[in-house]
């Protein structure tokens, strides 16, 4: 692919991306109302990182030319929105691969501080108060984690050394891994109620939009934790809050519905909550690693060879 007059646009300089081919002219754009130059030279589009899907795709219509769209995220929900303005066969590729080891950091983070009972200790620092006792451990804890990609597999990694009692995985269908045996989403009624920790790493979709409802977190054990660092609309915050209140269930929540959290929404103040504000990604390990893919992507591009981490093509 070269052209004098095909343009990529990014959210970054392209200065400060190593390796790039010299075969584009690049725009940086993350977002602004102002477009950097006119979308319709656009031949590859990278989206703005934790920007509104409204933001996302508004260029998206005005770029005729356009065979890439790139997220940044592993998940591609905010750009479907803007995939019919676009012209048959523009691949649609996210950020397999940068995502993974700060995702999964936080997922530990989240499962621990929750177990430990961490932000009660905060809060008791905070007001000087010694809170000593006993508290739950993930040593001998089964943790069943929903939504077995890369995402999923990482978390495991960093589950491995923490003794365990068992890791379940689940996936969208049943496959076998060098770890043991990946089950399909239809397995889970039977699954859910023999874990202590459950973890959600699914992406989402029409069939994941409500998945952690209220018969899943029915058939969840009494004290469990839910852990969700998928996206917000993946669990039902109506019957997440009727577990929370009634004192049967715990939770570690890095995304929510709505997002951003409103002040006043209940959620802030249910009892055993935990609560991060979507940085699961959002890292010291995001930058170097998104520019990497960035620069790869962009050299195949240009020399005709297929691009990574395709998730779709327009009809």
């Amino acid at each position: 692919m070269s052209s004098t007059t095909s343009e990529v646009w990014l959210p970054f300089p392209a200065e400060e991306i190593a390796g790039l081919p010299d075969s584009f002219r690049y725009r940086h754009w993350d977002g602004e109302d102002e477009f950097p130059a006119d979308p319709a030279a656009c031949v590859f589009y990278v989206t703005p990182y934790m920007k509104s899907p409204a933001v996302t795709v508004r260029p998206l219509a005005l770029m005729p030319r356009l065979r890439i769209v790139q997220t940044l995220t592993a998940g591609i929900d905010h750009v479907l929105g803007g995939l019919s303005d676009l012209r048959p066969g523009v691949r649609l590729c996210n950020a397999r691969g940068v995502h993974e080891a700060s995702t999964a950091e936080l997922a530990l983070t989240l499962v621990l501080a929750s177990l430990r009972g961490i932000p009660g200790m905060v809060r008791g620092q905070d007001r000087e108060e010694w809170r000593g006792g006993f508290y739950e451990a993930l040593a001998d804890k089964s943790v069943l984690i929903v939504g077995y990609g890369a995402i999923g597999a990482a978390i495991e990694d960093r589950l491995a050394p923490f003794e365990c009692a068992g890791i379940t995985r689940v996936a969208r269908s049943a496959r076998t891994t060098g770890r043991g045996p990946v089950h399909a989403f239809t397995e889970l009624p039977a699954l859910l109620p023999e874990a202590d920790v459950v973890i959600l790493s699914t992406p989402l979709t029409e069939d994941t939009r409500g998945l952690a409802g209220a018969a899943f977190l029915a058939r969840m054990k009494d004290g469990a934790l839910l852990v969700n660092v998928s996206r917000g609309p993946v669990v039902d915050t109506k019957a997440l809050l009727a577990e929370l209140d009634g004192g049967r269930l715990c939770a570690a929540l890095d995304v929510t519905d709505p997002e951003p959290l409103p002040a006043g929404h209940p959620l802030w103040h249910a009892p055993h909550v935990l609560i991060t504000p979507h940085v699961g990604g959002s890292s010291s390990a995001f930058e170097p690693r998104a520019k990497r893919l960035l620069a790869r992507q962009l050299t195949r591009f240009a020399a005709g060879e297929p691009v990574e981490n395709t998730v779709l093509i327009t009809e």
